[in-house]
């Protein structure tokens, strides 16, 4: 009978066996950083809108920001360019979630009262546009009201030096009228339900 023998224990040095608790050296992170900017394989296709909501998106733009620039006419108020981003929210893709209501009206409001904070405490200096922008960032994180062209009317009021009335006309005015016409315009399509929520 032939004996048997046992295989041979395989000595893992110690700095192996902890090899996942190690830190990744300089260059292993510099390669994982820069891979993540390659980005993924679309898994869906780009798809466009039925040409009825094509016409509708365009109507609520022409609409919505017409109706702005007559106010602000009227009122002699500034037409913020921010506005325009909005139009492409609420009326180019209602579904998204930074197009709700919520998000619009508080994001934009949010937005305006931490420009004009930064103006009333620091005015306008070489920093302060950033420093605007990136408090009305985090408003519109901690409230979860992000809306991206909130940034634009932050940044406009600490460029522009604006006032407090800056809240109300033309940030919140406008962007009230926006909501209104999005929800009597894209209700008209039925593959449109705006909005999807409220809060």
């Amino acid at each position: 009978m032939q004996e048997v023998k046992k295989p041979e224990e395989i000595v893992v040095p110690s700095d192996l066996e902890n090899a996942n608790t190690l830190p990744l050296s300089v260059p292993s992170l510099l390669i994982r950083y820069i891979s993540k900017m390659k980005g993924y394989k679309r898994t869906t296709p780009l798809v466009s809108p039925v040409p009825l909501d094509i016409l509708l998106s365009i109507l609520g733009t022409l609409i919505g920001i017409t109706a702005i620039v007559i106010l602000s006419h009227k009122f002699d108020l500034s037409v913020i360019a921010s506005f325009g981003a909005s139009a492409v929210l609420i009326f180019g893709v209602p579904d998204a979630p930074m197009a709700q209501p919520r998000n619009v009206i508080l994001g934009h409001t949010l937005s305006a009262v931490a420009g004009v904070a930064t103006v009333m405490l620091f005015g306008l200096t070489w920093w302060s546009p950033a420093l605007g922008t990136a408090l009305a960032l985090l408003l519109m994180l901690l409230t979860k009201t992000t809306h991206p062209p909130g940034g634009a009317t932050a940044l406009f009021a600490v460029m522009s030096q604006v006032h407090f009335s800056y809240i109300f006309a033309p940030i919140m005015a406008g962007t009230v009228i926006l909501v209104i016409i999005g929800l009597l315009v894209n209700n008209l399509s039925p593959n449109r339900h705006y909005p999807r929520y409220w809060y």
